[in-house]
């Protein structure tokens, strides 16, 4: 028996008593984790979801967090003097698969039906409070909802947000997302908190080359 699952934003073939390694997890080492992103189910039938499968469930537990290998991120840019070398080493958790089941996640799925009207309502009102994250260079609109649903929804409280902070939530969003540099995040931010609209246009245009208004 086997199933494709997501998790973490990446989808895995995994079998009972299977180790895997994924993006980081939340969750502390040693602790029971379940997933109901079942894409597809072979217990002797295959079963396709659309686009998952209904009441199906995946459940495994982390044995350990970890780095992967380094990698180097090389950045450039013609006639313009900018060049940018970064190490990076994308954190991992390593998990092994305990259970696959058709149906464990049926009660799970009720609640969250039962919940939806309420989780509505809050990201509506989030929805109305968050400020235009990207007007900051570098941050476009997948790295912005990133930060929004990290409670990051407004240029103070990017601005008030360790750099570590930023690239811990990055990296957690997957590989494509890794090798953004935030570092000049949180400055622009406060520029912006203060409505120097004009010297972070002109911070912009000097240090990045300028910014879609």
């Amino acid at each position: 028996m086997y199933a494709i699952v997501e998790i973490a934003g990446q989808q895995f073939k995994v079998k009972k008593d299977q180790k895997v390694f994924v993006n980081r997890l939340q969750q502390e080492e040693g602790s029971n984790i379940s997933f109901d992103n079942v894409l597809l189910l072979d217990d002797g039938k295959v079963t396709i979801g659309a686009p998952v499968i209904e009441g199906a469930e995946v459940t495994a537990k982390i044995l350990k967090h970890l780095k992967g290998d380094k990698v180097i991120v090389f950045k450039k840019k013609r006639r313009k003097g900018y060049k940018k070398k970064n190490g990076h080493r994308q954190s991992l958790s390593e998990i092994v698969i305990e259970s696959i089941s058709a149906t464990g996640g049926k009660k799970k799925e009720a609640v969250k039906s039962e919940e939806k009207p309420a989780k509505k309502t809050v990201k509506k009102t989030a929805a109305k409070k968050a400020d235009d994250l990207k007007k900051v260079e570098g941050i476009g609109p997948k790295i912005a909802s990133l930060f929004v649903e990290a409670g990051i929804d407004s240029f103070k409280k990017l601005a008030q947000t360790d750099v570590a902070k930023l690239k811990e939530i990055l990296e957690a969003a997957g590989s494509q997302y890794a090798n953004k540099v935030p570092d000049s995040w949180p400055a622009q931010a406060q520029m912006a908190a203060d409505g120097k609209w004009d010297e972070l246009a002109k911070w912009q245009e000097d240090v990045k080359g300028g910014i879609e208004k």
